[in-house]
């Protein structure tokens, strides 16, 4: 009975399938910190980008293509940052995606005092990324605008970025020329009417320039688009992480004993334990 049991336990064993590591290699993943800025004052309601044939604000197109852009990097932590006449932190930096594409949700037009802080868009990035310990950091800044309120110029706070070594990409959205701007007629009926935003490229190129990054133009959601997956093929950081990959079957060191244990078992039984009717 007691060969019986301990060839049970290793049949046991054997079926457990237990493994040893006899490879160690190296993994590579890819991750920085990124802090998106988005420009939600009221002239992003323009509606000179279309989806699927169909005209949309700036601000609704930039959304979904920074859906994407959050869902093409599950290693990157990411916050966000929306401005108008001041910045607002949205969302801290988080690997947890699916929270910060519910806070890319909430982000709409008026819900921060109209006005254009693209200083202070930069400084309050720069406040989410100083305390990082990640090597690679960076900011995406989106507007269509010019900066026209905030304590804090554009190109000081492009100096403070370079500075703590943060890139600050800038993307400039918006048509050229006089687009399609929604407003009310006297019955409350949606009408659009052709006005032309100014949007600063200069102080936007500076920024870029100042911080080693690049800027961006965006003239419809294709560019768009195209924009933020460049941005995407550029800031890729590989990161080394030791990992086992090839395992050795430890299998045999408990089937073989078990076989031979019955055996031994079946040729006692049959010779020293056999029992005479």
């Amino acid at each position: 009975m007691l060969i019986r049991a301990v060839v049970v336990i290793l049949v046991m064993l054997t079926l457990a399938r237990l493994q040893s590591p006899i490879e160690q290699a190296e993994r590579y993943t890819e991750g920085i910190d990124i802090v998106l800025a988005l420009d939600c004052s009221t002239s992003m309601l323009a509606e000179d980008f279309k989806v699927g044939g169909q005209r949309m604000n700036r601000l609704d197109v930039i959304k979904d293509v920074v859906d994407d852009f959050i869902n093409d990097r599950p290693n990157d932590r990411i916050a966000m940052v929306a401005f108008a006449a001041r910045a607002y932190t949205v969302c801290p930096l988080t690997l947890d995606h699916s929270w910060l594409l519910k806070n890319l949700e909430r982000v709409r037009i008026g819900m921060i005092e109209d006005g254009t802080a693209v200083g202070s868009a930069i400084a309050t990035s720069l406040n989410r990324l100083k305390d990082s310990q990640t090597k690679e950091k960076i900011v995406i800044e989106l507007t269509d605008g010019r900066n026209n309120v905030g304590d804090i110029s554009p190109v000081t706070a492009a100096e403070a970025a370079k500075a703590l070594g943060i890139k600050v990409y800038t993307i400039g959205a918006g048509s050229k020329g006089v687009v399609p701007y929604p407003v009310k007629d006297f019955f409350g009926n949606k009408t659009y009417q052709g006005i032309e935003i100014d949007l600063d490229e200069d102080t936007l190129m500076k920024i870029a320039s100042e911080t080693d990054a690049k800027y961006f133009r965006a003239t419809d959601t294709e560019s768009l688009k195209n924009i933020y997956k460049e941005i995407d093929k550029m800031e890729k950081t590989p990161m080394k992480e030791k990992g086992y990959v090839e395992y050795k079957e430890l299998f045999p060191i408990f089937l073989i004993p078990a076989i031979f244990l019955l055996f031994i078992e079946i040729i006692l039984d049959n010779t020293i334990f056999r029992k005479i009717p």
